[in-house]
């Protein structure tokens, strides 16, 4: 592996120009592709098959065609001023002309007056109007929204309060681009300290910013093709950006040291991509393999999410090991401190391969293993115990600042009508098996009327067929009460004595049960994804090492942060610890896709951090050093790399936390301190000391093993027997052999 990774450094380095020109076609086209290529068109495919809500929204699609149950809706709330009331002759008038008006508005359905829905409240301070769309939100001309604008404006000019709610008119979140901007500004300052060079600052940013233009331009070109969109491309630019920077961090840093250890620079570059390129390719399998386990979650848009992003990482794995050598190629002396470049070679200092803070950590550490084993884990422990409590849901309008429209008459309806009303279930009967449908129905609307928690329900209304009947049940508390959650499984469990009393069955549906079911789904799969990608991980791990225990001390480093993280999530965005500090208005259930996210953007980062680390200490084992000497090369070498990729991925994530949403504010925070656990905690603190405490045992494989599992060098093995042949280093034999005498003892 090194040795093939090193002739392609070197091939890349001297083919530079041919090298750049095959990239730049490569964004030309897959550009020119996203440019010409169609909208990606809804296939039709559920969000998640199988949960009782989605199955029973299928139906209602089935079973009453043309009722654009997932079409566009807009509920509009009126509220009188203090000591008045909608019913007065004046305010009347003006909601009986808003719903006239909007009846005739294009794309739209129908409308409902709050004056004949009975949607007035009893003290008749609030009341609303329902209007329903043929068309999906998305699907919504901006003729027909500002027809509604126009009319809600018109009521409110009557004196009227007039908020909308809804998906019609839902606010857009702000733009990303003002955190983006100020995440890559900050790490374009750590790497200029870093490194000392704005052109070895700027060339990860660079290249990481090619890859996920790339990346994207081929989700949008495909689309069409695949039903991928920008959304399912979220996470294919996070983690595009994260892993690209840190790839070509760590091969450029290695270029600068080789350059320091006296090679010219084409065999610098075949060097770097030997070594650090062998651990980018191990790094980028990890990261696929996290990635493609989000299909055992069982959510179609997940799957292709994760499989987005697995293409995301594949190219930069790509870039790092061809575009970074043939972009160092072009400017070899570019990336030099400047004291070095007159001189065209780095020394040592430069290099930072003396005595230096990474240096003095390791060797502190080396001497108090236990109190700094036992301080990390502790403190970790500790902040991972609310994640016991996390519950999961899908946070609504009651998530979003007091400053949009939706969050103010979600307000106002749980004022004026209680807090359930802003989340009705729906429920569809199916009467096919009855002998009198519309009694069957009602027996059953009855039946959940009498059910404690529901405060009312409305008539069954049946369909054309006269075989399926449709009404809703308002619940006593709000969408994201966890007493709600427990009421859908109350009149869930009645379903068995009603079928045997009517002859029909009944699902749960609408948004608050799609919402309830979708995080029970995805809490239950959160396991099983854990399971398979650690289990994954440690055989890659076990490849790349050649070592039994220090897999499984990296995976249980990266479960020790990430349920660090999710504990310290909770805690603020559950419980309100300290959420006034971050801005945050609502607390309550964490949105649902969020630890999925969590696990696999900060799997990919952990496993980069535990393999650019560990691999330089097997590198060192390896070619004759003792262990704990081993641990202060692999920091001297590698800590402040890891310690730069870290401070930028944290400086991009934080970004998101000045978000005005919630579930962006969520995922930026969540982020962030997963880094900041991960590596500094676990791969600074503990990873060290575990490996002290170890000493040779970490290294050590079971000779079966150590036959069977394949030799991937990838601490460049071959590449110091090529230079033992030049008089310089130590062939494999004589390397490996600290390793083989552990085995056999």
């Amino acid at each position: 592996m090194a040795t093939f990774l090193y002739r392609m450094g070197r091939t890349a380095f001297r083919r530079r120009w041919l090298v750049a020109l095959l990239w730049a076609v490569i964004l030309g086209a897959v550009g020119a592709g996203a440019a010409k290529a169609p909208a990606a068109a809804d296939d039709g495919t559920s969000f998640m098959p199988g949960i009782e809500a989605q199955k029973a929204f299928d139906l209602i699609g089935e079973r009453f065609p043309g009722s654009a149950a997932n079409g566009a809706g807009a509920r509009i709330v009126f509220i009188a001023p203090d000591g008045e009331k909608v019913t007065a002759p004046k305010y009347h008038a003006a909601i009986d002309k808003l719903v006239a008006e909007t009846a005739e508005g294009p794309q739209v359905d129908r409308a409902v007056s709050p004056f004949k829905a009975n949607a007035v409240s009893e003290d008749a301070s609030t009341a609303y109007a329902t209007v329903t769309y043929k068309v999906k939100a998305d699907d919504l001309t901006d003729v027909g929204k500002s027809a509604l604008e126009k009319a809600i404006q018109q009521a409110r000019d009557t004196g009227l309060t007039v908020e909308a709610g809804g998906t019609a008119l839902a606010t857009e979140p702000a733009a990303g681009g003002s955190a983006e901007a100020i995440g890559i500004a900050l790490a374009a300052v750590v790497l200029l300290v870093t490194f000392g060079s704005l052109a070895a600052a700027g060339l990860p940013l660079l290249t990481a910013v090619i890859g996920v233009g790339i990346s994207m331009a081929a989700v949008m070109a495909l689309g069409g093709v695949f039903g991928l969109t920008m959304t399912t491309g979220t996470l294919a630019s996070m983690l595009g950006l994260a892993v690209g920077i840190d790839y070509a961090l760590f091969v450029v840093s290695r270029y600068r040291e080789e350059r320091a250890n006296g090679h010219e620079a084409r065999e610098a570059a075949g060097l770097a991509v030997g070594t650090a390129g062998s651990a980018v390719v191990f790094a980028g399998l990890t990261v696929v393999i996290a990635l493609a386990g989000l299909s055992v979650v069982g959510v179609p848009m997940l799957t292709k999410m994760g499989l987005c992003a697995a293409g995301a990482v594949v190219v930069a794995v790509l870039i790092a090991l061809t575009l970074v050598p043939a972009l160092l190629g072009m400017w070899p002396n570019a990336v030099l401190a400047r004291r070095a470049r007159k001189r065209g070679v780095l020394t040592t200092h430069d290099a930072g391969a003396v005595r230096n803070g990474g240096t003095r950590w390791a060797r502190f550490v080396l001497r108090r293993p236990v109190p700094v084993l036992l301080a990390g884990v502790a403190g970790l422990g500790v902040l991972a115990l609310p994640a016991a409590q996390l519950e999961m849901g899908m946070p609504g309008d009651e998530a979003k600042p007091t400053s949009t429209t939706e969050r103010r008459a979600y307000d106002a309806l749980a004022d004026g009508f209680g807090a359930g009303f802003n989340g009705p279930l729906t429920v569809v009967v199916d009467a096919k098996g009855a002998d009198d449908p519309k009694s069957a129905a009602r027996t059953i609307a009855e039946a959940i009327k009498g059910t404690d928690g529901v405060v009312s329900v409305s008539p069954a209304r049946l369909n054309a067929a006269g075989d399926t009947a449709l009404f809703s049940a308002v619940p006593a508390t709000g969408p994201s009460d966890e007493t709600t959650k427990e009421l859908v499984q109350s009149i869930r469990a009645e379903r068995p004595g009603l079928e045997k009393d009517t002859g029909a069955t009944f699902e749960v549906t609408g948004s608050t049960a799609m919402n309830i079911d979708v995080a029970g789904a995805l809490q239950d799969a959160l396991v099983p994804y854990l399971t398979v990608i650690v289990v994954l991980a440690l055989l890659l791990l076990l490849v790349v090492f050649r070592s039994v225990l220090v897999p499984v001390k990296a995976a249980f480093g990266f479960l020790l942060s990430v349920l660090a993280a999710l504990g310290t999530v909770v805690a603020v965005f559950q419980w309100g610890w300290g959420a006034e500090l971050l801005g945050v208005e609502q607390t309550g259930p964490i949105m649902s896709l969020m630890p999925i996210f969590l696990v696999g953007i900060v799997f990919g980062l952990a496993m980069d951090y535990e393999v650019f680390l560990v691999a330089r200490m097997r590198e060192a084992y390896v070619h004759g050093e003792r262990p704990a000497q081993a641990v202060v090369t692999g920091f001297r070498h590698s800590a402040r790399v890891v310690t730069a990729a870290a401070v930028i991925m944290i400086a991009v994530f934080s970004g998101f936390v000045g978000s005005g949403e919630s579930m962006i504010k969520t995922i930026g925070f969540g982020l962030a301190v997963a880094v900041l656990f991960d590596a500094f905690v676990v791969r600074m603190a503990i990873v060290p000391a575990v490996l002290a405490l170890l000493g040779e045992k970490a290294w050590w494989l079971p000779r079966l093993l150590d036959r069977v599992l394949p030799r991937v060098d990838v601490e460049g093995a071959g590449l110091t027997s090529q230079a033992a042949g030049a008089g310089v280093g130590a062939g494999p034999a004589d390397s490996e052999a600290p390793a083989r005498e552990w085995a056999r003892s």
